[in-house]
Formats: structure tokens, sequence, C-alpha cells
């Protein structure tokens, strides 16, 4: 599972969790930082990659688009990338269980 890390979360994300999930990226990496919502969206689609945001908007595209890509909300309010990782690290296994599931969006609080 790679995940694609929205441009309101930081990059070093992808080092930091490339243990648990490696080939995974940063919009910042494929130049898609400045770029409309839609066209990440449809990037991750493309790429088979899991989009994980602090941002609602991509939870409202699910809502319309369906999958793929999946939503990996982040919800903890502004917190810092050591939060984040800790965060996803100790949902790891309901990270994964959601890729197998036909949920749009996991919500991590």
């Amino acid at each position: 599972m790679k995940l694609l890390f929205d441009q309101n979360l930081s990059y070093k994300l992808i080092d930091r969790l490339s243990d648990i999930f490696p080939g995974s990226s940063h919009v910042k990496t494929h130049n898609l930082s400045n770029e409309l919502d839609i066209i990440v969206w449809d990037f991750a689609a493309k790429k088979d990659c899991t989009i994980v945001t602090q941002d609602s908007d991509f939870y409202n595209l699910a809502l319309i688009h369906g999958t793929p890509p999946k939503v990996i909300w982040i919800r903890s309010g502004n917190s810092s990338t050591k939060h984040i990782e800790e965060l996803i690290r100790s949902n790891v296994v309901a990270i994964r269980h959601f890729q197998t599931t036909q949920k749009l969006c996991l919500e991590l609080f």
C-alpha cells in the first residue's frame, strides 16, 4: 500500500513511515503541491495511492467520485509531524484492513 501525503502534511513522513508504507510519496514529490484537489485525486487513482490528508476536501471528493483512491483523513487538528507519525503507526492494522473494505474514508483522531 502506497500513501500519498497531501500538502498540509510534512514530506518528512515519507522517510519516517517507509518501513511500514514503502513506496509512499508526497504531493511535493510529484509537483502537485499547488494543483487543484481533483488533479491530486486523479493522480492518486492512477498510481494506486491512498491519499492522507488533514483536509475535508478529499473526503468530499470520495463522496462524489467513489474509489479509487481511498482517503485517510487525519482529524487530530494542528499536530506535529511526530504526532501524525505515531497516529499512523498506532493505526497500521486498521489502515491495512481499510484497504480491503468498501469504505471510502478512514478517519484517524
